[in-house]
């Protein structure tokens, strides 16, 4: 029986009963610690978390997701949502509970007339990047396309189109959602108003999103993107460059810099970039970035846009341990640069590094009350990146995350994205929505008021 080790919050034991007539109302499989493929569809990317939930619901369709929830409710069990799996703090899966996994809810309906997609929450962007790309057509999604597109959404989305057309919750153009109760809501600019405000960046406190709806832009299938790489030596030299560059470059430009090992190599400084249109002008645009010298690599041109979104994909792989600690700068000054270059230098994994995201142009357009997501005014977003193989490892691997974001405390600029955030980072979630907080937390007693929702960043209700 898949039922085996299936208890309420109180301790009790499900009955079999109920757990079948749940499988009976389910189209997609019910999976329990005896059943095959009960592993697999537990397993995170990141390896730190090895978690055993009671059920998984591989849900279907939204009539599933309703199931689902209606089922955890009743049996007072905690509940994961489970989109692409790609959580930093193991968000996806929780012991002893449901998981209500949306992995197998894949489809997208890209319409080329009006601009617009439809995808359910179990797509990534490697999938959604396939469909609209068929039509020369993108949004804002992410940098790694083994990302789920519903997490990186709901918590805000930064990402290679950032710079020209903001935000993936600024392309947010409604949300299919199942609350707690069970009830179903569209939320849009014209329905329940205050739920798509705080859905845009409110990170799945709120309900279980089973559709998104975006609008997309004219890009690809090439842009000019890809990176450029100097040595360890240059870091402080590149980074400098980097700062002035950022802060002239047109909209149509979205730069990164990251301080990371290639494959068998030395930790090197390398800046990435990603200009969508027009390409005739991007050219002379990108130029300055081949100018400080001979690179270690070169590799800027004309590139696929499918491309760029999978630029980091090879370095963050399925199974490594990560651990994230992050911030806002409001300035990469020449201090913040010294701290980079030194801990660049001293990480205890070359799987390590750090990648400083800019939020520039469009992005920084929108007020910063107008939805969830509220830090506009920063341009600089590091993530800094721990990544090990061994267990007996994480000690060293955390600490160097930790000490190099203590570091650069001094600099930062009293803000952190949302995604960014690792498992041991709650005393850091109000700083993640600053003055939003208390209207996400009035609405949280409002759409879920007994916190069903809480593996997330969670914001509890007043």
């Amino acid at each position: 029986m898949t039922d085996r080790g299936a208890f309420n919050a109180t301790g009790r034991r499900i009955e079999e009963a109920a757990v079948e007539k749940f499988r009976a109302v389910l189209r997609g499989r019910l999976l329990g610690a005896d059943d095959d493929g009960y592993d697999e569809a537990r397993k995170l990317w990141n390896g730190m978390f090895d978690r055993r939930p009671a059920l998984i619901a591989r849900c279907a369709g939204t009539a599933d997701v309703i199931s689902a929830v209606n089922f955890a409710r009743e049996n007072r069990l905690q509940v994961a949502v489970r989109g692409g799996a790609h959580s930093f703090p193991g968000h996806s899966v929780c012991d002893g509970g449901l998981v209500i996994d949306l992995s197998p809810m894949k489809g997208i309906r890209v319409d080329p007339v009006t601009r617009t997609a439809r995808a359910q929450a179990g797509a990534k962007w490697i999938d959604f990047d396939h469909e609209t790309q068929a039509f020369g057509l993108a949004t804002t999604g992410g940098t790694a396309s083994d990302t789920g597109i519903a997490g990186l959404t709901l918590g805000g989305g930064l990402g290679w189109l950032s710079s020209k057309y903001g935000l993936t919750v600024d392309n947010l153009i409604s949300a299919d959602v199942v609350l707690a109760d069970g009830r179903f809501l569209t939320a849009s600019a014209t329905q329940n108003q205050d739920l798509f405000w705080g859905l845009r960046g409110g990170s799945g406190n709120f309900g279980v999103v089973t559709f998104f709806e975006y609008q997309l832009h004219a890009v690809g299938p090439t842009i000019l993107g890809g990176m450029v790489v100097y040595p360890l030596g240059k870091a402080k030299e590149v980074l400098r460059f980097y700062r002035e560059f950022s802060k002239a470059a047109p909209d149509e430009l979205t730069i990164y810099a990251a301080l990371l090992n290639p494959p068998d190599g030395d930790t090197v400084i390398a800046l990435f970039c990603c200009y969508c249109v027009p390409l005739d002008k991007g050219e002379e645009v990108i130029r300055p970035l081949k100018s400080l010298g001979p690179p270690v690599q070169g590799m800027l041109g004309p590139i696929p846009y499918v491309a760029q979104q999978r630029i980091f994909d090879e370095g963050f792989p399925a199974g490594s341990y990560y651990y994230t600690k992050a911030d806002f700068l409001a300035d990469l000054t020449d201090e913040a640069i010294e701290v980079f270059a030194e801990y660049a230098a001293t990480k205890p994994s070359p799987l390590s590094g750090v990648l400083v995201q800019t939020a520039r142009g469009a992005a920084t357009r929108v007020a910063s009350d107008a939805m969830a997501f509220r830090h506009r005014t920063f341009p600089y977003a590091p993530l800094i990146v721990s990544q090990w193989l061994d267990a007996a490892d994480s000690e060293e691997n955390v600490g160097w995350a930790r000490d190099f974001w203590r570091a650069l405390q001094p600099f930062t600029g009293g803000g952190v994205y949302v995604n960014d955030l690792s498992h041991d980072d709650e005393d850091r979630i109000r700083v993640a929505y600053g003055a939003n907080y208390d209207r996400l937390a009035a609405l949280k007693k409002k759409y879920d008021p007994d916190n069903f929702f809480r593996l997330n960043p969670n914001i509890k209700p007043v």
